[in-house]
Formats: C-alpha cells, structure tokens, sequence
C-alpha cells in the first residue's frame, strides 16, 4: 500500500521537534532514542506498538516515537497488520518533523536488508525520503574510521540507502551518552531538512481516513465476534435439559416388566426428582 505525504509550513526553528525511529528488528532504535532523549525511557523489551516519550534539549521539546521494527529479510508482504498499521500511525496528524532511519553499523548490510527496508519505507509513500535521515548506530564499533569510509566500503546496497536519503546521514555512539554534543549535531541536521523541505511530514487527510476507517472495522468486527459468542452462550445456559428418546429409563418400584411395554420418554432430570420423593 503506497500513500504520499503532505507539506506543512514550520519556521526554521519549531518549537517542538517531533521524531520517529525507524528500522527492522535489533538496529538499536531504542537506545537512539535514549540517546537523543538524554535518559533511558524506551525499555529493553521490545513492542508491538509506537511508543512516545518526550525530553528536553535546552529550551526545546523534543518527542521520540519508537516504532515496532520488521524483520531485516522480511517483504512487507509478511510483515503482521499490526506492525503494518503502527508504521503509518506513527505518522498520523500532527506528523513528525524527520524519520529517523536506524541502522546498525557492525552488521553486513545485504542487498536482501535493502529490498526488505524499501518495501517498509515505501508503504509511508513517494516523499518519505525527503524527510528521512539515516542514522547509524554503535558508532563506537568504527572507532577511527570514517563513516564515509564504512559507507562505501560496505557496497552498493547500503550506497543505495544512502543515495535515497540525499546524503543525509549520521553516525552516533549510543555508548557515550555524556558527549551531547553529538545530539546537538543530528538536531542542527534535522532544522536544516525542515527548512529545506518547508515543513514536516504526515499522511495526507484521506489516507488517514482511510487508514483509520480500516481499523476501525477490524475493532468492530471483532466486539461483533465477541457479541455473537457471547450470544450463543447465553442460550445454551437458558436452554431446559434435553431428553434422550435413544435410552430408557431405568424401572422404578411398581412398572410393570412386560418386554412390550414401551415407556414414553422421560427426562433425566426427572428421575431424579422421583428418585429423591421416594
């Protein structure tokens, strides 16, 4: 499913920066986020759902989304509805100033990693890489060398990645948390591609509509399933006791025991009853 995005007028510096971190499974996008925010607020665990959280970087707020990440061979064909559905609602009115991109930098970046990324950031539609910044995690695992070394060096696959985003790349060291200035740099970067795009991104109104409708039949259906369940339920507890014409009561004192006397067929529920007056 491919959607566009619509472009919003933001002075150079808003007031609020509004960021969602993107990516498949295991980049780091949680630490990132702790990263960026100052603090650790993003678990350990992962989720199935977006989560916000909020900091302050001097006297600008600045809210992290972190997305449910897919897996990194994975075609956005076998991605579950609901990763599906969170990507897009991440980028939901008010929208988010930049997406954060989030790749790891000691692992092989595959031509299978690149296809599997395209499928995922095309399903947020044509403009998604004007406001997207590819940012590199475990910056420490480089040590000296240059982040335009490590690009090039690792082959056409990540190149592409890279070229699709118009260079705008970055490297952090999520394990020098105390170094904000790194922080203050991907920032910078960020109010440079808002300025230059003149806004910032979010799905356009009938898209979102659209989206929303769908899931708002998925909710529905499902209390539907839950209200018919609970239905049937309902009548079996109301029901009376069936009888059972297949078997015959067992005699009680005084029947007679002529094989050709047929008894009419009489519920269990009331044998027992006879049981206990006699």
């Amino acid at each position: 499913m491919a959607t566009s995005a619509s472009i919003s007028p933001y002075p150079h510096h808003p007031p609020e920066i509004r960021l969602v971190l993107l990516g498949s499974v295991d980049e780091g996008k949680r630490s990132a986020g702790n990263t960026i925010l100052g603090r650790d607020v993003f678990g350990s665990q992962k989720t199935a759902e977006c989560v916000i959280q909020q900091g302050w970087m001097g006297q600008r707020q600045v809210t992290v989304i972190n997305t449910p990440g897919w897996g990194r061979e994975q075609r956005l064909s076998q991605t579950p509805q609901n990763v599906r559905e969170q990507l897009l609602r991440s980028v939901f009115p008010p929208g988010v100033h930049a997406l954060i991109l989030v790749i790891r930098a000691d692992r092989k970046f595959t031509e299978a990693n690149r296809v599997a990324l395209q499928d995922h950031m095309e399903l947020l539609g044509d403009r998604v890489w004007d406001h997207t910044i590819v940012l590199f995690t475990c910056g420490d695992w480089l040590g000296d060398t240059p982040i335009e070394n490590f690009i090039h060096s690792e082959g056409r696959p990540l190149q592409w990645v890279v070229e699709k985003s118009s260079y705008k790349y970055y490297c952090i060291d999520n394990k020098n948390r105390a170094d904000i200035s790194q922080v203050s740099r991907l920032l910078e970067l960020i109010e440079m591609m808002v300025a230059g795009n003149k806004g910032h991104f979010e799905l356009e109104k009938q898209i979102y509509v659209k989206v929303f409708e769908g899931m708002l039949a998925q909710v529905n259906a499902v209390q539907e399933m839950k209200r018919k369940a609970e239905e049937m339920r309902q009548r079996w507890v109301a029901q009376p006791p069936r009888c059972d014409s297949r078997s015959e009561p067992p005699l009680m004192s005084g029947e007679p025991t002529d094989k050709n006397f047929k008894s009419e067929p009489t519920c269990m529920t009331s044998i027992e009853h006879h049981k206990e007056a006699t």
